[in-house]
């Protein structure tokens, strides 16, 4: 074999191993912690040096509000979410956002990873989608018409 396939084999082998999820070493305990929840941070979770001390930083790292940005004439908002699936074995999942119960606003995740307990991504979404500033709004994770990880958050 060349050089040259060579270190294209070792490039592509390199970059596949990049795109593997990040959340593939959260143990167990954490999983178990917070399973059926949708945690909500400014960035990708915390780890600490054991279970304990992971789930103790996940907690307080976890928002409840999130504030907005101003995005032309409405406000937006981003944020980074890790779900706790409840249950497994869906390629796609929809994220709700319900006020009460009726749907204000919602986004597709398609390319989940049937198999994964946890599921992570950072979602950017605005008034235009149907949200509106100062409400409160159950944010849930569905596998088709199942709820598999849920949270509250008030948009700021």
């Amino acid at each position: 074999m060349s050089k040259r396939v060579m270190s294209a084999a070792v490039f592509a082998v390199a970059i596949a191993a990049a795109a593997q999820p990040v959340f593939a070493d959260v143990s167990r305990g954490v999983i178990s912690a917070f399973k059926g929840q949708l945690v909500v941070t400014k960035d990708e979770l915390p780890e600490g040096k054991n279970d304990k001390d992971t789930i103790s930083k996940i907690k307080a790292a976890q928002l409840k509000s999130l504030d907005g940005s101003p995005k032309g004439d409405v406000t937006g908002w981003n944020f980074h979410y890790t779900a706790f699936l409840t249950k497994g074995g869906a390629s796609k999942l929809k994220v709700e956002f319900m006020n009460g119960n009726k749907l204000a606003a919602d986004q597709q995740l398609d390319g989940v990873d049937p198999k994964s307990a946890v599921l992570s991504g950072d979602i950017s979404i605005d008034e235009d989608e149907g949200l509106a500033k100062g409400k409160t709004y159950t944010v849930q994770v569905m596998n088709g018409s199942s709820v598999v990880a849920k949270t509250s958050l008030t948009m700021k």
